[in-house]
């Protein structure tokens, strides 16, 4: 399993969002998601949280928080422990990614962009406030198969 980071940067209503279009071979490709990415050898969550962050968007996060860790599970690709943060402080300017396009979204339309099945049962307990959870997504592919937050069989 592979350890990585997820992050939604908040700026009031509007967040950070990386359109995946840049990489070849991109299980993500053409999708919507947070930043992040793996841990480097014995890095910590907050310390990759950190520096993904400044590698992808070229700011430094101030303040952030770990709101849940998500278990993804693909029969097409290695599975990840994702460590899902939201953070509201962040200074800098944002700078070009080479792995997609960056772009700042209300939340409202958010839920219209394309983006893994799953990614809506995390950010929909992220906007509800919901305290720390564990939430495990199981595909086939791209078809989402199982979701269980909290020990608790939710699809």
């Amino acid at each position: 399993m592979i350890n990585s980071t997820l992050c939604y940067i908040l700026r009031g209503n509007d967040v950070l969002m990386l359109h995946r279009v840049k990489k070849k071979n991109d299980i993500n490709k053409d999708k919507w998601i947070g930043i992040g990415g793996k841990f480097e050898d014995e890095e910590s969550p907050d310390a990759c949280l950190l520096r993904e962050a400044m590698e992808e968007t070229g700011l430094t996060l101030t303040s952030w928080c770990c709101r849940g860790i998500v278990t993804f599970l693909n029969d097409c690709c290695e599975g990840e422990y994702m460590y899902l943060f939201t953070a509201d402080g962040f200074e800098g300017d944002l700078k070009e990614c080479d792995e997609g396009d960056l772009q700042w979204v209300s939340r409202e339309f958010l839920n219209d962009l394309p983006k893994w099945e799953g990614d809506q049962i995390f950010l929909d307990l992220l906007w509800q406030e919901e305290p720390f959870f564990l939430l495990t997504l199981r595909y086939s592919g791209d078809t989402l198969t199982e979701a269980i937050l909290n020990g608790k069989k939710v699809r």
